[in-house]
């Protein structure tokens, strides 16, 4: 079947295939179009597109416009170019990684408009990273060791600031997933790595100790380097259990903070 007969689902041509374009948003429109297409599978990985004045011939507009769907499809991660005389336009490989950041954003406004709860993220955060522990134990390769040693390594620097040692908190966790092996959980867990972590961190960080958080480190990593799955996961929820004391703590010194500010409010309103 040719590149025509598969992108309008077995006719002839892309002109019997595609819908008329009649709205201001030409651009837009086709765009959706080849989108679809793509999103179907009538148009396959790496398949070549037609140039761009085969497309405006087939939808009646100027190549500028074309250009401009083309741009939409690429920003979408949808479809890349490539130069020289085998080059053009070319379906791509999915790659979900530049579409995690924006899952990060809501994760973190969910937070923020307390829509998720501390106790809901730490449960949440344990049950799927202790999948992320059994699949780290089973499939590590020495990458994945390797990264989660260096993180390690820098939190145990005692002259690194409090975001630097947050931010080593937070590669280890994600050498962690990346150790799964695993694209769909790696996918899910990002959220929980690059941004429900990092709150967490925000809320205890004043209340916690970097020995302690250390030596739960050092003991997941153990379980997992032994391929212990189980002493992994021990040593995780050990490490959860201690982040939601801390909380408890970090709530009761803002809760007094906020109780002595008030009093004092009062005081001066009766004076």
């Amino acid at each position: 079947m040719g590149l025509s007969a598969a992108i309008v689902g077995g006719k002839t041509s892309m002109q019997r295939q595609l819908p008329a374009v009649v709205t201001a948003s030409v651009a837009k429109q086709i765009s959706e179009q080849i989108r679809e297409a793509i999103v179907s599978g009538r148009l396959q990985v790496g398949q070549r597109l037609p140039t761009e004045d085969e497309l405006a011939q087939t939808y009646g507009v100027s190549r500028p416009t074309i250009r401009e769907a083309l741009k939409r499809l690429a920003a979408q991660h949808l479809v890349r170019s490539r130069r020289g005389p085998l080059g053009g336009n070319f379906v791509a490989e999915p790659d979900p990684v530049p579409r995690l950041p924006s899952l990060t954003g809501t994760a973190t406004m969910l937070v923020s408009l307390g829509v998720f709860n501390f106790a809901e993220i730490a449960r949440a955060r344990f049950e799927m990273e202790a999948s992320c522990c059994q699949l780290a134990a089973e499939n590590w390769q020495t990458q994945h060791i390797q990264a989660m040693e260096e993180a390690l390594a820098s939190s145990c620097d005692p002259s690194i600031s409090d975001e630097d040692f947050c931010a080593a908190d937070v590669r280890f966790h994600r050498a962690i997933v990346d150790a799964t092996c695993n694209a769909p959980l790696r996918f899910m867990m990002y959220a929980v790595v690059e941004a429900l972590l990092p709150i967490t961190n925000l809320v205890t960080f004043r209340v916690r100790e970097r020995k302690a958080i250390i030596g739960y480190h050092e003991r997941i990593l153990s379980g997992i380097r032994r391929r212990k799955p189980r002493a992994a996961i021990e040593s995780l929820r050990e490490l959860i259990d201690y982040l939601e004391n801390l909380y408890g703590q970090s709530s009761a010194m803002r809760e007094a903070r906020v109780g002595t500010q008030d009093r004092g409010s009062g005081r001066v309103a009766n004076t």
